[in-house]
C-alpha cells in the first residue's frame, strides 16, 4: 500500500496536524475541544482535523 503525503490528505491526526501546521498537539486538542469547531471531525473517539478548513481557519487567525 502507498503512503499519502499529508499535503494530499484530507484529514489528518492531531500528530500530523502539529508537524504539518508547526502547532503543539496540546494546543490542537484545546481548540478542537470545542463543540463549535469547524475543522474537528469525531470518528468515535478518533479526533481528526480537517486539513484544508484548519489551513483557512490559521490564514484569518491573527493568534491562536
Amino acid at each position: 500500500m502507498k503512503e499519502v503525503p499529508i499535503s494530499q490528505k484530507a484529514l489528518l491526526t492531531v500528530e500530523e496536524a502539529a508537524a504539518y501546521f508547526g502547532i503543539g498537539r496540546n494546543k490542537l486538542r484545546d481548540l478542537t475541544d470545542n463543540e463549535q469547531c469547524p475543522f474537528v471531525l469525531w470518528v468515535g473517539t478518533k479526533r481528526l482535523i480537517k486539513r484544508r478548513i484548519l489551513d483557512e481557519y490559521l490564514d484569518k487567525a491573527y493568534s491562536i
